[in-house]
């Protein structure tokens, strides 16, 4: 279970990288929703994967950590008011510099596209 957090996590990570350096605006907001998934995987990872764990101590010996479930539920939240503002901003952007590349300016068919 723990190599498939691993991976899970990795792969996550490798992508949302490879897209935050994009050079249009929707892929990198799409990588950045990509690496906050892989930030949360690695909080929830953190307190130990446990499988039959109680969720409440009542006298059990083995118990789910609630310290990391609180700091994935606030990471959840928190992305999610980052994401929608780095929409709208991304939108404001488009709509004043006229198109969706991050630098802002136009590219042309002989320039050499990244």
């Amino acid at each position: 279970m723990e190599s498939l957090y691993a991976i899970t996590t990795g792969v996550l990570t490798a992508c949302g990288l490879y897209l935050v350096l994009r050079s249009r605006t929707f892929p990198v907001v799409v990588g950045l929703t990509l690496l906050s998934y892989a930030v949360n995987l690695f909080l929830f990872s953190m307190g130990g994967l446990t499988t039959d764990g109680a969720a409440l101590i009542n006298g059990a010996k083995e118990y789910a950590d609630p310290l990391p479930q609180a700091l994935v539920l606030t990471a959840i939240v928190i992305g999610f008011a980052m994401t929608a503002f780095v929409v709208i901003l991304a939108m404001r952007a488009r709509s004043e510099a006229g198109n969706d590349h991050v630098d802002g300016r136009k590219h042309e068919a002989g320039e050499g596209r990244r």
